[in-house]
């Protein structure tokens, strides 16, 4: 960030104390870096947001530590795999729950569970902006899509519970049941012919 001169989104947002978000196994979103030892089977998930002539933007992905195990795997390629859904539904005159409930259905189909207690964003010259962009949720519902918004959809997928808990440090959130999870992020534009994903990589 300081090497292209641009501002951490996340570093003192209401708070937070670091410029990502480090989430590991059971930890869901919003981990504090920090002394932790990352070992082999591990799965981290990395969100980082970046402040841009003033324009927000917001991603995250997962990633296993060597080899991991083949669940934790079909958990992290089905999150990620739950995203492009969504965001095959991001376009013009869908409804923003077609979003959510492709992610839903996809999740499920697998047996795993989409968390509810956090959801995705609208995103602009604020990180969090409206419209809500929930992970489930029946479709056809809510706003219809309109050329020009731009959306952070952002799947947090457990292989156990859909249930949370925010830790002792307030900001990290956990699962309940303490099994893994994983989170994958793309900011997108809404146009005329289909989504645009904004924070491509690799």
């Amino acid at each position: 960030m300081a090497e292209y001169k641009v501002k951490p989104a996340f570093k003192g947002y209401r708070g937070f104390p670091a410029s990502s978000c480090i989430s590991v196994n059971q930890q869901v979103v919003h981990g504090i870096p920090g002394e932790r030892v990352l070992k082999e089977g591990d799965i981290v998930s990395l969100d980082v947001g970046v402040i841009y002539k003033d324009y927000y933007s917001d991603t995250a992905v997962t990633v296993g530590m060597g080899r991991i195990r083949p669940e934790l795997q079909r958990l992290v390629n089905v999150t990620r795999e739950a995203l492009y859904k969504g965001i095959a539904q991001a376009r013009v005159n869908n409804h923003l729950s077609d979003i959510s409930h492709a992610i839903q259905s996809y999740v499920e189909s697998y047996h795993f569970s989409v968390v509810r207690d956090f959801v995705g964003h609208g995103i602009g010259k604020f990180l969090h902006e409206e419209p809500e962009v929930p992970n489930f949720g029946a479709p056809h519902q809510g706003p219809v899509l309109k050329e020009g918004m731009v959306l952070a959809i952002e799947p947090m997928v457990n292989l156990g519970s859909w249930q949370i808990k925010i830790t002792d440090d307030g900001w990290t959130v956990e699962t309940l049941d303490g099994k893994p999870s994983a989170h994958f992020e793309h900011c997108l534009v809404i146009t005329k012919t289909g989504p645009e994903i904004l924070t491509q990589y690799g």
